[in-house]
């Protein structure tokens, strides 16, 4: 993979990254309730899984989807279920939750991370990234140079929307306006989903 090719696939990442989907539009509610803090696990736990899925889809998963499309269906609709349940969790939220308060609690690591191998965005993402960016002559280099080109962007991309989230804190410590945000991030959620379910 040339360095041209190379910094055509970080721009990649970047863009798909840091644009709205299901991962930003949570965890920019995440900041707002819990504090960048105490979203850590969640953000390091979407770049761990999108990584899983992304090697899995190079190394194999790709060419099985393809193979078995009813699969992939099932993925895109369990995922949008899961969705669903997100976004009902986010507006019916009502406070920010504390250091001490037990009642919300932000995703976990673990969470965030198995959620990916059903979050239809991840899924485009890793299909378009692995069709587009790997080469049949170096195939298992290429597959890795996307990993990392991933590894590198994808972190800073999901933290700046749980660090948005966090610097609206103090203006939605008001219970209506975080009541009303909390609503307006859910449906946006749930409309994330629109153009991958089609």
């Amino acid at each position: 993979m040339s360095l041209e090719i190379f910094f055509t696939l970080v721009v990649f990442a970047f863009v798909t990254s840091i644009t709205p989907g299901p991962n930003n539009f949570m965890l920019l509610a995440s900041g707002v309730n819990f504090g960048f803090r105490r979203t850590i696990p969640h953000m390091l736990g979407i770049g761990v899984g999108f990584l899983t899925l992304l090697l899995g889809v190079g190394f194999g998963l790709g060419a099985l989807l393809e193979t078995v499309p009813l699969l992939y269906t099932v993925l895109k609709f369990a995922g949008g279920a899961y969705l669903v349940y997100l976004a009902w969790t986010i507006a019916t939220s009502r406070s920010m939750g504390g250091e001490a308060e037990t009642n919300g609690r932000p995703m976990r690591f673990i969470e965030a991370a198995a959620f990916q191998w059903v979050n239809p965005k991840a899924w485009v993402m890793a299909v378009t990234a692995m069709a587009t960016y790997t080469s049949h002559e170096s195939y298992v280099l290429t597959v890795l140079l996307v990993g990392v080109a991933f590894a590198l962007v994808n972190l800073p991309c999901v933290s700046s929307w749980a660090g948005f989230g966090m610097l609206l804190r103090n203006w939605l410590s008001d219970p209506v306006r975080l009541k009303w945000f909390n609503i307006t991030m859910a449906i946006l959620l749930v409309a994330s989903l629109w153009p991958m379910l089609k």
